[in-house]
């Protein structure tokens, strides 16, 4: 599972605007938590980008590994789905991205599927 941060984040109205590195922290937090309790397989990879990527270390934290995308996160979100071995699904509602993803063979499920799945 590889997560667009920054379009999960942005799907609701939760004041994120205002903290960017604050939304992505807390993201973090609920994907680790629903690893921990099985709501999630693991891996999962956050992709971060811009005044996000403060939010969270690189790395790997309990199943969940986090990356800070140089430039756009589409070109990273797609690369990601473009190196795994397995068949890759992508969360995001980007239409753009979505449809470069299924280009290379992934799957695509929008912010809604995740959000259902993570603890409060």
């Amino acid at each position: 599972l590889v997560v667009d941060g920054a379009n999960v984040v942005g799907s609701q109205p939760t004041g994120w605007w205002k903290d960017r590195a604050g939304a992505a922290a807390t993201l973090h937090g609920r994907l680790v938590a629903a690893v921990r309790d099985g709501s999630l397989q693991q891996p999962v990879v956050l992709v971060l980008e811009g005044r996000a990527r403060p939010g969270v270390s690189e790395g790997m934290v309990d199943g969940v590994r986090v990356v800070h995308a140089p430039g756009e996160g589409d070109d990273t979100l797609v690369e990601a789905a473009t190196r795994s071995p397995e068949p890759v699904t992508v969360v995001t509602a980007d239409r753009g991205l979505a449809d470069r993803v299924r280009q290379v063979g992934g799957q695509v499920v929008g912010p809604r599927w995740l959000l259902d799945r993570l603890p409060p």
